[in-house]
């Protein structure tokens, strides 16, 4: 028997021997080299996938797509960051994971009514929107500062009451009935807009 058949046989035995048999793939696509990390690492990451409950099937497509990966990237191994088991595995169940997003992602379909652009507003509709916005500003400059601030708090940055209370160091009382009396006072100031 010749050396490289003794080589193809003879699995790799230590992490070292692991990673120098990933930089020979690296540096001299070494086909002998891979021969030796597929023969050892394929079982096991069908195995691995296996106890994922991935059906026989897909567990060996995904065995040979991550061995396929680590034939095309064995440059980006680093040895210092991760053992070649490691990497193996983490490319093994990257795979599983994006196949996984993959079947559960609905079909793109350009004619659902959610991605149509909103048919243009009638220019009336238009000024009308625009008067309304202006009016709700010149209101809001005409609240106490206290309640033109729990105001904006709720409504422009969408916190809900109890961390306005928690961010002004107020009860939560307080700015509930800061915010009724704001309204009260718009909806007086804006009660012709109905």
């Amino acid at each position: 028997m010749d050396r490289d058949q003794a080589s193809e046989e003879t699995p790799p035995e230590s992490p070292e021997e692991m990673a120098a048999l990933i930089a020979a793939i690296a540096r001299d696509a070494d086909r002998t080299a891979f021969a030796r990390l597929f023969g050892y690492y394929a079982p096991r990451l069908k195995s691995y996938l296996r106890r994922m409950r991935v059906d026989e099937r897909l567990a060996e497509d995904l065995a040979q797509e991550a061995m396929l990966t680590v034939w095309r990237k064995a440059a980006l191994f680093d040895p210092e960051k991760a053992s070649a088991g490691t990497w193996i595995f983490t490319i093994a169940r990257n795979r599983f994971i994006d196949t996984v997003r993959r079947e559960r992602r609905p079909d793109f379909d350009p004619l659902d009514p959610m991605l149509q652009p909103e048919e243009a507003r009638p220019a009336d509709e238009e000024m009308a929107g625009a008067e309304i916005s202006v009016r709700v500003r010149a209101a809001l400059t005409e609240l106490p500062p206290d309640q033109a601030e729990v105001v904006e708090l709720s409504f422009l940055e969408g916190l809900p009451h109890s961390a306005i209370a928690e961010r002004l160091g107020l009860p939560l009382g307080t700015v509930k009935s800061r915010l009724r009396l704001a309204f009260a006072r718009l909806r007086t100031a804006l009660e012709d807009l109905k």
